[in-house]
């Protein structure tokens, strides 16, 4: 289970080396809920500047929660880019459309990915644990349980 002193200092560490501290006021909240479901999120106020990082402290699927910790303040670093980005988006398709759907589904994966691979990157060189969590992993699907039952060609 996580604690406020097991993450505080790794949030205080990531806010100072991302240069958030002096430009958003962010909050850290463990939250013990059972249907909080991912493990870490954010909720954003752009207007007034301020955040809530919220990292599940009751059952986290990644192992590795500075790299989670690293990741979510990446994606608040990012956000006004994800929210220009959206906001092009929703005003040139209507989002009761394929054309929508497509081009919305392929800028989050893209948003996602990016993210990732520069956690990746700040984690390898800044992290104090280096290790990637692979929890994620863990719960998908082996490539022939995806292929199990499809006919042969």
């Amino acid at each position: 289970m996580l604690t406020y002193e097991s993450t505080n200092p790794l949030f205080d560490k990531w806010i100072e080396i991302l240069r958030l501290k002096n430009f958003w006021d962010i909050k850290l909240e463990l939250v013990e809920d059972e249907h909080f479901w991912k493990t870490g999120d954010f909720k954003v106020d752009p207007d007034d500047r301020k955040a809530i990082l919220m990292l599940n402290a009751k059952n986290p699927k990644q192992e590795n929660i500075e790299e989670v910790i690293i990741h979510e303040l990446l994606h608040l670093k990012l956000y006004p880019l994800d929210q220009l980005t959206e906001g092009l988006i929703d005003g040139h398709y209507r989002s009761d459309t394929a054309e929508y759907n497509t081009i919305y589904n392929q800028f989050m994966t893209m948003l996602e990915q990016t993210v990732e691979e520069l956690t990746k990157c700040f984690l390898l060189q800044y992290g104090d644990n280096k290790e990637l969590s692979y929890g994620r992993c863990k719960m998908m699907k082996s490539f022939n349980e995806l292929y199990n039952g499809l006919k042969s060609l």
